[in-house]
């Protein structure tokens, strides 16, 4: 595998780093179902990862995620469809080489050290990354040469980072990666991420937290019961799903407010309530008439997390 080498000059702090172009597709889900006996987990799924971009992907327990992720991985085998990596199936070494995954699961020696951790998951490359690089991208300086099982959670973390870049992969999946973490730490590993795909790496991440979906994605994938029920950037999801959000103080009920023109849900938010609507101009035309003594208003843009609500409740 012929892959450019990363030093740990060059991931220097406080350096703002352009992102990457998005290039080709390098992973391809095409008319993919998958069923466990009668449990059907995706149905007829297409999508691409194209190179040098974060994709998210979202969706709440039980909607797929975690199905295709295994089936990018090689992990699995699609029950119809087909899925490739780099052109190959996933299961094949030539696509396994250029892959890196960061995964919740169990399984971590707890008496090896970090640093042998490293170079036993560096051994399984060909090209890997050297063990100084890799210990300073993943925040593991200081703490080489202690046991796992000794490790806080967020240490744990960086060290299931540290295995899944340790062969200089070209995509890099990422799932739940900060869990764990403090605000300040989430926030440098977001720092990292993006260092890692400015230098051409490809990243497809699952998290709960949206915010961070928000802010690392060139492009969100948000599946539903087996379904891509939307796909888009970030903007263009919020814009075309989530519409505006309304916040006043009124006199007015819940119902008669959602029964107004546009408003997707209303609720209580201490003395106000708080409206998400799709035409926004609309029901405040209603709500001003329907209640000429409402005050306290504002009209923002609704978040990713309205989105995401209205995608899949």
């Amino acid at each position: 595998m012929a892959t450019a080498q990363m030093t740990a000059g060059n991931f220097a702090p406080g350096v703002s780093y352009p992102r990457a172009a998005g290039g080709a597709a390098i992973a391809r889900v095409s008319g993919v179902s998958k069923s466990y006996g009668s449990v059907q987990a995706l149905r007829e799924v297409n999508f691409t990862i194209n190179a040098g971009e974060v994709v998210a992907l979202l969706g709440p327990n039980g909607a797929g995620k975690s199905t295709l992720v295994r089936l990018l991985l090689g992990l699995a085998s699609p029950t119809q469809g087909r899925v490739a990596v780099f052109g190959r199936d996933p299961k094949d070494p030539g696509s396994r080489v250029r892959v890196g995954a960061m995964l919740q699961v169990g399984g971590i020696p707890a008496t090896m050290l970090v640093r042998e951790h490293i170079d036993l998951f560096s051994s399984y490359y060909p090209c890997p990354l050297p063990m100084a690089d890799v210990v300073a991208v993943a925040g593991l300086q200081g703490i080489e040469k202690r046991q796992y099982g000794d490790l806080s959670g967020g240490q744990k973390q960086r060290v299931l980072f540290a295995l899944a870049l340790c062969g200089d992969p070209d995509l890099l999946f990422l799932d739940e990666p900060t869990v764990g973490l403090d605000v300040e730490a989430r926030r440098g590993f977001w720092e990292q991420i993006r260092k890692l795909v400015a230098r051409g790496k490809t990243v497809l991440l699952t998290t709960h937290y949206l915010e961070e979906a928000d802010a690392l994605a060139d492009r969100v994938v948000v599946i539903n019961k087996g379904s891509i029920v939307a796909e888009g950037t970030p903007e263009s999801i919020k814009a075309n799903t989530a519409g505006k959000k309304i916040r006043c103080v009124t006199q007015l009920s819940l119902a008669s407010i959602e029964r107004m023109a546009g408003v997707v849900s209303a609720r209580f938010d201490r003395e106000a309530v708080e409206i998400q609507t799709s035409t926004a101009e609309a029901t405040l035309r209603e709500l001003l008439a329907s209640d000429p003594g409402l005050f306290g208003l504002e009209v923002s843009n609704a978040g990713i997390e309205e989105a995401f609500l209205a995608l899949t409740k």
